[in-house]
């Protein structure tokens, strides 16, 4: 999601985290995670979005996240 914000809005060093709630499905498989990130909602000082994490080769989700970042003004 980090990442995603950043690519949406450039580099903000004062961006924070004000919430994130993670929900955990299940155990990933021994293999590499993958996580596909969504951007929900990006506005002029929060932005929204979920991430889903599934093991590679896996099509059900190992866990899911909705984050909200805080954005400093421009």
């Amino acid at each position: 999601m980090y990442a995603l914000v950043f690519a949406a809005r450039g580099h903000l060093p004062l961006a924070v985290t004000t919430s994130l709630t993670i929900n955990f499905l299940r155990k990933p498989g021994p293999a590499d995670l993958i996580a596909e990130c969504r951007l929900l909602k990006l506005g002029k000082t929060l932005a929204v979005g979920d991430v889903m994490i599934r093991s590679e080769g896996a099509s059900e989700p190992c866990a899911h996240a909705v984050v909200t970042y805080s954005l400093p003004p421009s």
